[in-house]
């Protein structure tokens, strides 16, 4: 199992499980926790798809998603094995 994140619940969203990293684009999964969810996905490059109450994210370095208008998810660095990601409110 790789890292979590845990982001507040307003952001509709459980715990964010970093999945893999290769070395263009860290792969994400997080149960959702409302009932619907919106996802301006990790543009330039990424993808985004939802499966069984998950959602599953995959974001290229230097990408950002907009999740259900609330946060903002980037990634900033991705070194070897790890990966620096900004996880901050929109607006």
């Amino acid at each position: 199992m790789g890292d979590v994140v845990t982001v507040p619940g307003k952001y509709g969203l459980g715990p964010i499980e970093v999945t893999a990293i290769t070395g263009r684009a860290v792969e994400m999964v997080a149960p959702l926790t409302g009932s619907g969810y919106s996802i301006s996905g990790c543009s330039g490059g990424g993808g985004v798809s939802s499966q069984g109450g998950d959602v599953r994210l995959s974001c290229d370095k230097g990408t950002a998603a907009t999740i259900n208008n609330a946060m903002s998810l980037e990634v900033v660095e991705i070194l070897d094995t790890a990966a620096v990601l900004r996880i901050e409110p929109t607006g």
